[in-house]
């Protein structure tokens, strides 16, 4: 067996970023199939948020346990944010996680989708947050695809 794919630590943290000027368009995760038991609790986890100098970057995450995810009206992941904040926990629906400490071939692909659509319309350098998350007032993370079921 492979051993497993780690990112790079500046992959997994939304430091201090400018917010997007311009959309950048992520049709990968709202095409994503992927099963709510491809996660578990304690799995650690990121969801892509935006870049730093040329490289796709998130927040760091772990999964703590299973959560209705409202927007989507389907089952979704609570999870914690280990650096705490105003959202140490929140709900996220599975199709917008990604493993960084085991392997796993389905999100290493799902990465570099993501990696090939978004960084030719990020800049090159600095770090940029991604304009295709926001949050509800439940904290409940939802993509901008998913927007339009949210409200």
């Amino acid at each position: 067996m492979p051993p497993p794919f780690r990112f790079p630590v500046e992959v997994l943290l939304m430091l201090d970023s400018a917010p997007l000027p311009v959309h950048a368009t992520d049709t990968v995760t709202p095409a994503r199939e992927v099963a709510h038991d491809h996660f578990a609790s304690g799995d650690r986890v990121v969801v892509v948020r935006g870049s730093l100098d040329g490289d796709l970057h998130g927040d760091d995450l772990t999964i703590v346990a299973p959560s209705w995810h409202t927007p989507t009206g389907q089952d979704g992941w609570r999870t914690r944010n280990p650096h705490g904040g105003t959202r140490t926990f929140s709900t996220a629906h599975p199709r917008y996680l990604i493993h960084v400490e085991r392997h796993c071939p389905e999100c290493f692909a799902f990465f570099r989708a993501l990696a090939a659509e978004l960084l030719p319309q990020l800049p090159p350098q600095g770090c940029t947050e991604g304009d295709w998350y926001t949050f509800t007032g439940l904290d409940q993370l939802v993509h901008r695809d998913d927007y339009e079921i949210a409200a």
